[in-house]
């Protein structure tokens, strides 16, 4: 089940107390920035530490695990990934779909305890 089918089944039951949804959490995002650890590896400041022993291996291994960062409205930063195991399966539009996804599961948590310490202050 998806954040968006649970939304409806929570419209659907009449739940209707203070909660975070699917758009509150959308709604938080500044900006989404994607690049796989290959664009890391080679951009400016860029750090490799290690005997690189897998050569060529190394950077196909770095080009198959996309990053997504979700900058939130408040200035904070979430992150998700996505890693492919087999090169012939990469798919860039995919792995970006996935690394989001997977940064937006750290989102909920964070909303959630900002929601709850402002029902916590409205309580005293």
């Amino acid at each position: 089940m998806n954040d968006q089918q649970i939304e409806q089944e929570i419209q659907a039951k009449g739940l209707t107390a203070p909660r975070v949804t699917p758009a509150d959490i959308e709604a938080n995002i500044a900006s989404e920035h994607y690049f796989t650890a290959g664009n890391g590896r080679d951009g400016d400041g860029a750090i490799s530490i290690g005997d690189d022993r897998f050569g060529a291996k190394t950077g196909v291994a770095l080009s198959l695990l996309t990053f997504c960062v979700l900058v939130l409205r408040n200035g904070f930063t979430v992150t998700g990934e996505s890693a492919c195991a087999s090169p012939e399966n990469f798919d860039a539009e995919l792995g970006r779909k996935i690394a989001r996804q997977n940064a937006i599961s750290k989102v909920w948590p964070l909303m959630g305890y900002a929601l709850k310490e402002r029902l916590a202050a409205d309580a005293q």
